[in-house]
């Protein structure tokens, strides 16, 4: 067996700039892979994450270290061994999901057993960290879809929750400070919350701090993001925790993904699939977890100028999987 490996870094403009606690992007920077065999060609993105000592360059390298390992046949159980959870690993993972499905004229939904079809699945749209009043203008654009993720830091996180509460007073909402909040903000912010019908707090600590939520009861539940990237991970999550948001950029792929899903149901935790600022490349191998999920957040896609030919499509709110032939079909 001998494969060819192609790993090249990628821009994608934004159409607004992206904006929470820790900061703005105005382009999603990605690394694709394409891994090529007798013929077939399968691909995977990456988003290399700062939050997690993670560059473009820092990720080409990792990959570059196991090419040997590929083109000499690797498969993704041995990718498990050979790479750390992260984004680098992930992109390769997802390159030989998409490979296997095309080699063996499948699809990736068969070969994890799906038991129900992807069909258009209710994505939270995000309503960037910004003024109140221009969180407010953001919302009632959106005030029509079914899930809203809103963007807080702690500034003043009342008045942009209840700008974007007034503007849409229909849509289920997500609460995501994106670690930018202390204990004591929770606490003081619960009854808030219950007010404007918050469905999910979403890692409101520091991960470091995780320690605060041991035995806590909050009003609604609260979702570990970055607390959680694979299924070791798990054991020494605190109660206060009940939903899991799984991003394959932290899991490492979908084969690693599956797994925390699996273990996360095992522990009686909810789960939500996320994503990065990214293109549809991202978000296909995504969609094999969202469908099994209480919450999606996958509208990375939507934030780019431009996407890849043949991605998803939105539309009022819900996501579409890529046409046929765009990833992990034959």
């Amino acid at each position: 067996m001998h494969r060819t490996i192609t790993i090249q870094p990628e821009t994608f403009p934004l159409s607004t700039p992206f904006r929470i606690s820790r900061g703005t992007k105005t382009a999603a920077e990605v690394v694709t892979v394409r891994i090529e065999q007798e013929g077939a060609a399968g691909r995977g993105e990456c988003v290399p994450y700062p939050r997690y000592g993670e560059t473009i360059d820092s990720t080409i390298a990792a990959i570059d270290a196991v090419r040997d390992a590929l083109e000499s046949g690797a498969g993704r159980e041995e990718l498990l061994r050979l790479m750390p959870a992260g984004a680098a690993r992930n992109a390769v993972d997802c390159a030989l999901w998409d490979l296997e499905a095309r080699l063996a004229g499948s699809d990736v939904a068969t070969m994890i057993g799906l038991k129900q079809p992807i069909g258009p699945i209710a994505t939270a749209m995000t309503v960037g960290l910004d003024t109140p009043d221009r969180m407010r203008v953001a919302a009632a654009a959106l005030a029509d879809v079914p899930l809203i993720k809103v963007k807080v830091d702690r500034s003043d996180p009342a008045a942009q929750l209840r700008a974007v509460r007034d503007a849409a007073p229909l849509p289920r909402l997500i609460v995501d400070p994106n670690e930018s909040w202390t204990i004591e903000d929770v606490r003081s912010l619960q009854q808030l919350l219950l007010d404007l019908r918050v469905d999910l707090l979403e890692q409101p600590l520091p991960a470091a701090d995780d320690a605060a939520l041991t035995g806590f009861v909050s009003a609604i539940p609260i979702a570990a993001d970055e607390s959680v990237h694979e299924a070791s991970n798990l054991s020494a999550l605190p109660d206060g925790y009940g939903v899991v948001n799984i991003k394959l950029d932290k899991a490492g792929g979908l084969t690693a993904a599956l797994e925390l899903a699996q273990e996360a149901r095992r522990r009686g935790l909810d789960l939500m699939t996320g994503c990065m600022v990214c293109s549809s490349l991202s978000i296909a191998p995504a969609l094999m977890i969202a469908v099994d999920s209480v919450f999606a957040d996958l509208d990375g896609p939507l934030w780019l100028a431009h996407d890849r030919e043949g991605g998803v499509e939105c539309v009022a709110g819900k996501l579409s999987a890529p046409r046929p032939g765009f990833w992990g079909d034959s």
